[in-house]
């Protein structure tokens, strides 16, 4: 190359880093997740420059070690690919844990995580993470949900469908009707990224409520690519067999099977760190911390707790006692805890998940879940017919005149 040609390069070069649109240095990417590498250097402040990337429309950070907790704020900006234009700054939900035990708590490679942030198709990204303990080994991870998959067929997971061999499901009297969802065929779960069998736990007692986070700003056409692109989050990004939660539901109130291993079985989850045991799980996409939900949230959200907790014969207004598998921060291990039969995330683990408009809603989800059961149980009943009791009351009555 002739001197001019190198000093060309060179001024092109520092141009386009000043405008922020250089490529990440070091980075990687597989099957959908193209990360890179936060630089090393002050301990409690680090960032990455603005920078043109490899198109993502999900966003977290990731650490090294997964039992440390990142003690500060991470923050987030993205250039949208349509209009060019950089997003505010954006927080990052620093909470999510690996389980306690199981596979997904001793696989290899398995990392510390934030909460993952839907941006959209987006093309560029700065972060800044401050705090007074930052983990070793940070990284960005921008989540390409249509990178090598086909196009998503929504669908409903059949009712008829026969479970897999092995573990057999609840057998206890169903007290509300399985509701409609969307398959982990339907929106786009690459199955041949779950490595290990799912882990089943005993009965289920208790629902944990979540939120997703990161933003409302989505449409009802984009929640198969959400879900799929949180998916690969947890499983590409955190290094976990699949996806955490056991169901989703966005915000029109379409309700997504989560983690696979058949919904109507205790399926070990990752999803409430010290209680994932004997617990299932639903995810509300969106932040309901700055935002109210709407009557289909709270509908399919009752429906889908009223159903999972009806197989084994359970009240959802009620009360379990559960015993905590960790100190989480807010339990020790071995502690034995009270909860309502649908609890938020921050019942079980020190979060503001699944929101504080969400979690107000609890007892009126609770409610309705009940009121499920209850409209079940009378379809039914044949029409005209009195249960045993009833009869017995009836012939009382009769002999009573």
């Amino acid at each position: 190359m002739t001197p001019r040609l190198l000093r060309t390069a060179v001024a092109t070069a520092l141009a386009l880093g000043a405008l922020g649109l250089t490529q990440p240095a070091r980075a990687t990417s597989s099957d959908g997740v193209h990360t890179v590498r936060v630089p090393d250097g002050d301990p409690h402040d680090r960032s990455l420059a603005p920078r043109t990337t490899e198109p993502f429309s999900l966003i977290g950070v990731t650490w090294d070690d997964p039992d440390e907790a990142l003690d500060g704020t991470v923050q987030v900006r993205t250039r949208s690919r349509e209009s060019g234009a950089w997003s505010t700054w954006r927080p990052l939900e620093a909470d999510s844990r690996r389980p306690e035990s199981g596979p997904d708590r001793d696989r290899a490679g398995v990392r510390g995580s934030t909460q993952p942030l839907w941006t959209g198709p987006s093309d560029g990204v700065q972060v800044r993470v401050a705090g007074s303990r930052l983990p070793e080994g940070l990284r960005v991870e921008l989540v390409d949900p249509e990178a090598g998959s086909d196009a998503v067929h929504t669908g409903a997971v059949d009712p008829d469908v026969v479970p897999p061999d092995g573990v057999p499901p609840a057998a206890g009297p169903q007290s509300a009707e399985r509701p409609a969802m969307t398959s982990r065929s339907a929106w786009g779960a690459d199955e041949s990224l779950v490595k290990d069998p799912p882990t089943y736990t005993g009965d289920t007692k208790a629902m944990f409520v979540h939120h997703t986070a990161g933003t409302n700003d989505y449409t009802c056409s984009q929640s198969a690519s959400i879900v799929r692109g949180v998916f690969l989050y947890h499983v590409q990004s955190n290094g976990w067999n699949d996806i955490g939660y056991h169901f989703l539901v966005d915000k029109c109130g379409t309700v997504f099977e989560g983690r696979a291993g058949g919904v109507d079985k205790p399926v070990l989850g990752a999803h409430t760190y010290g209680f994932n045991t004997a617990t299932s799980s639903v995810s509300v996409l969106g932040d309901y911390s700055t935002a109210a939900t709407n009557a289909a949230v709270r509908a399919s959200v009752a429906k889908v707790a009223a159903w999972k907790l009806g197989l084994y014969g359970i009240d959802p207004t009620g009360t379990t006692v559960l015993t905590s598998g960790a100190d989480n921060g807010k339990y020790k291990l071995g502690q034995k805890v009270t909860f309502h039969r649908i609890s938020g995330h921050r019942d079980g683990y020190p979060t503001e998940c699944p929101g504080q408009h969400l979690y107000d809603d609890l007892p009126e989800i609770r409610t309705l879940a009940a009121n499920a059961g209850k409209s079940a149980e009378s379809a039914a009943e044949p029409p005209g017919l009195l249960d045993e009791d009833e009869n017995e009351d009836a012939a009382e009555g009769v002999l009573g005149r």
